[in-house]
């Protein structure tokens, strides 16, 4: 489970260190950075899947990923007593991104390549990595360090020394997708597979030509697809295989007398049936209305078999109607007792069902001056928190 998430020079995130639990609720008004955060940690998740450049160049290229505002803004600044300003920069910009757990800390640092360096190439603005850290223990210190990559070099503790796994390794690539040494290097094979089991659901579609409307051929489905397409298919997996009264409960906790069946047709496709009370029939998929496809398509995500070390929600309130938000929330805090669960909201009945939760860790997020700030965040309930490359 990750403890803390770190990350620095990234949109309005200009240095937030947050804390987490098994639930978590991201929230603020709007503008407040909620998206950052989202965003920063889907790029965090993309190092393990060796698309972490590719993913910056979608957001525009690293330079406009970049804090806006100056280097370090005084405390005259923050109380008006001066305009804010710039000044020349003292530290080389880096985007950075990290987190820890129990068990291991990663961070990774981003920066530009010195103008002229590369010679002739049509690559120039490529971001490059400088700087990829895995340590043991939930805080970095240098003698925790168990890998270390500074530019192309990746060197990994060996008992009380340090061995070089490679000196010549391309600096757009992560650590994750150079180094597959299960013996030399154990810590970058966990890391990676567990960041790779992260699952992020927020483009559910509901229009009328969604794939969760239309019978789909179907197969053995633990894991639902990040837009929903194979619904009918997740849901028959849950009543196999899955906790069958759990999705019941689902069900009838938000359509009172409601019950779900899986039909499946002479050629194989599967198709969504859900029979609600006063109804001579059930209806299928296609006649559902948006709310009630997206509350079923939220059942098939949070009960799967197959639960992930994290699983985050963005605004998973799109389009339901706000009686349906307590069941969801109800439904979220199950999930949340095998998988840490983040949801980032703004629903104040959903948000008002999970604070309800002993468990929740509710992150209220705010702005002061553009950049983002955990609203009542004092120096004791930051968490600990080191950049290894803390002076580059």
């Amino acid at each position: 489970m990750i403890k803390t998430l770190a990350i620095g020079n990234y949109r309005s995130l200009l240095n937030l260190v947050i804390p987490f639990g098994s639930l978590n609720v991201i929230t603020g008004d709007n503008a407040s950075g909620k998206s950052n955060l989202y965003k920063a940690l889907r790029l965090l998740s993309e190092t393990a899947q060796g698309g972490v450049i590719n993913s910056l160049a979608r957001e525009g290229g690293l330079n406009s990923t970049f804090w806006a505002g100056p280097e370090n803004i005084s405390h005259r600044m923050r109380n008006g007593e001066v305009e804010v300003q710039g000044s020349s920069k003292q530290k080389a910009v880096r985007l950075r991104l990290g987190f820890c757990g129990d068990d291991f800390g990663y961070s990774i640092s981003l920066g530009l390549p010195p103008p002229g360096n590369l010679g002739p190439t049509a690559f120039a603005l490529d971001p490059e990595i400088k700087r990829e850290c895995i340590w043991a223990g939930n805080s970095y210190r240098p003698a925790s360090l168990l890998v270390d990559r500074t530019g192309a070099y990746i060197k990994v503790r060996a008992k009380r020394d340090w061995e070089i796994l490679s000196q010549h390794t391309n600096n757009f690539e992560s650590i994750f997708g150079l180094v597959a040494d299960p013996a030399k290097a154990p810590e970058i094979i966990a890391l990676r597979e567990q960041i790779k089991g992260w699952r992020f659901y927020d483009h559910f579609r509901s229009d009328t030509q969604a794939p969760a409307r239309l019978p789909q051929l179907g197969t053995r489905t633990p894991v639902l697809h990040q837009d929903g397409r194979d619904l009918a298919a997740a849901l028959q997996t849950i009543i196999e295989i899955g906790d069958v009264d759990a999705l019941n409960e689902a069900i009838s906790d938000a359509f009172p007398g409601a019950s779900l069946s899986i039909t499946v047709q002479g050629d194989g496709r599967f198709n969504v049936n859900l029979r609600q009370e006063g109804l001579l029939r059930p209806l299928s998929a296609a006649e559902l209305s948006d709310g009630t496809l997206r509350y079923l398509l939220w059942v098939a995500a949070l009960l799967t078999p197959r639960p992930p070390t994290l699983m985050v929600l963005n605004e998973p309130e799109t389009s339901l109607h706000p009686d349906l938000l307590p069941a969801l929330g109800r439904l979220i805090i199950r999930a949340s007792t095998s998988t840490q669960v983040w949801v980032v909201s703004h629903a104040s009945r959903l948000i008002a069902t999970l604070e309800a939760c002993d468990e929740c860790n509710c992150v209220h997020l705010g702005k002061t001056l553009g950049q983002t700030q955990v609203m009542g965040q004092g120096i004791l309930d930051r968490p600990s928190w080191q950049w290894p490359d803390k002076n580059a």
